[in-house]
């Protein structure tokens, strides 16, 4: 999917979803950056990455930042044993400075 994170300040966040709605807006929330500041997340499909991007720039919305996500769609469910130690495999490929993103379908 495509993820645009938004600054929430000065926003009015209904208007802006259902003006998005128009333009390819699949999901629409509120999250926390990496140091924990309040952020708008809107997710579109991939394809309507441009759609999206171009009805932000019209609203005068510049994104924090706009990417693409892997969003799975089919969780794979662990025992309690195996989910541990898939998670701590995933805790260290994080950490690791060459490392960009990890992504997993773990449920």
């Amino acid at each position: 999917m495509g993820v645009f994170r938004l600054n929430p300040e000065g926003i009015d966040q209904d208007d802006l979803e259902f003006h998005l709605i128009d333009h390819g807006l699949e999901e629409f929330g509120e999250s926390t950056g990496g140091e924990g500041e309040p952020q708008l997340v809107a997710r579109c499909l991939f394809e309507d990455l441009g759609t999206l991007q171009k009805a932000l720039e019209e609203r005068g919305i510049t994104p924090i930042s706009a990417e693409h996500e892997y969003i799975c769609t089919t969780p794979t469910e662990l025992g309690e044993a195996e989910a541990t130690e898939v998670l701590e495999l995933i805790d260290k490929l994080e950490q690791e400075d060459d490392v960009q993103n990890v992504f997993h379908t773990l449920a």
